[in-house]
């Protein structure tokens, strides 16, 4: 089971609704592509054929993903408590840097905006952020030694 938030799932499922609608334009290339005849030299049919099976490739992933999810609520969370879907700035201790982060579920596709980087709940930073406070300084073990960050507000 994957934990997601509301507006996760939403994504997922608006995601899949597009895949539908890619597919049936899709096919109708191959329709038409077909209907013009030897299929053996007709570069048309077989670029939509295989547009075709990357996108149900795709969809029977994201069809696998949304069978294994499961909503978590950020409803009755304190204000001040970090939680899966929260988007927090948080200032880096080695460099007094700040960024901005949005704790988001496995399920989830791990492409942001530049501004915002998505973070896995089960990924180091995830789990020190997960339900710490907003003042607190969290430790996150990374490849590169223990990294350190103070929480400085929730977007």
């Amino acid at each position: 089971m994957q934990f997601v938030s509301a507006d996760e799932k939403v994504a997922l499922e608006k995601k899949r609704e597009e895949l539908y609608r890619a597919q049936i334009d899709v096919q109708e290339r191959i329709r038409k592509a077909a209907a013009l005849g030897d299929l053996s030299e007709n570069a048309e049919y077989h670029f939509a054929k295989e547009e075709n099976r990357a996108i149900q490739r795709e969809l029977a992933e994201l069809e696998a993903k949304l069978r294994n999810v499961a909503v978590v609520s950020n409803e009755h969370v304190p204000e001040d408590m970090v939680f899966l879907g929260h988007t927090v700035k948080l200032l880096d201790l080695s460099d007094d840097t700040e960024q901005l982060v949005k704790l988001v579920g496995e399920a989830t596709p791990g492409a942001g905006d530049d501004d915002v980087m998505p973070v896995s709940v089960s990924s180091p930073m995830g789990e020190a952020l997960l339900k710490a406070r907003i003042g607190e300084t969290v430790k996150v073990k990374a490849p590169r030694g223990t990294l350190e960050f103070k929480i400085l507000e929730i977007m």
